[in-house]
């Protein structure tokens, strides 16, 4: 019998849409400088929404770079909308130091994200992340190839027929309906 120091973890996951807010350099006393900001992500009906916040520490280099793109947007005070992963969610108790609710305890969600999968500047899609391939995709086919199937394969694509800027909106509108229809 051998036995493996390897570790395994169970993963939770938050998933969802948010605008992004308050994206800052965190520098603590003890410990290295990280990219935080704030997530107010949607919640309930379409016609009745809620917000929660997360406040978010920005973990892997593709979310990081993704999100330092948006920090002009963010301080220009356009509405930045962001698809999300995000993962470790903790609770931090906190005091409030001024306003109606000073000297009151209040609780903040924070959470690391992971990932981000599209985003919005005042409604214009401005990144959306590529499908990674799947098992599937890698595998070998199982049909035997014919010289039909290979003249097919290198067939060129049809072209996408023009289309003016109004249409263009619209171009990634069922993906996005998917995206947003949590």
């Amino acid at each position: 019998m051998t036995t493996s120091t390897d570790k395994s973890y169970f993963d939770l996951h938050i998933t969802g849409l948010g605008y992004l807010n308050r994206i800052r350099e965190v520098k603590p006393k003890k410990g290295d400088a990280f990219l935080a900001c704030d997530i107010a992500a949607l919640n309930g009906p379409s016609d009745d929404v809620s917000y929660v916040r997360f406040d978010t520490r920005v973990s892997g280099s593709e979310a990081q770079h993704l999100v330092r793109r948006c920090i002009d947007a963010v301080e220009a005070e356009k509405k930045v909308m962001i698809g999300f992963r995000l993962g470790d969610l903790w609770t931090d108790t906190f005091t409030y130091s001024k306003g109606k609710r000073a000297g009151e305890q209040g609780v903040s969600l924070k959470a690391r994200l992971l990932f981000v999968s599209w985003i919005k500047v005042d409604g214009k899609l401005v990144y959306k992340a590529e499908p990674k391939p799947t098992e599937t995709d890698e595998r070998t086919p199982e049909v035997p190839v014919t010289t039909d199937v290979l003249t097919a394969q290198q067939a060129p694509a049809p072209s996408k027929p023009a289309v003016d800027a109004a249409d263009d909106d619209f171009a990634d509108a069922p993906a996005l309906a998917v995206a947003e229809s949590f």
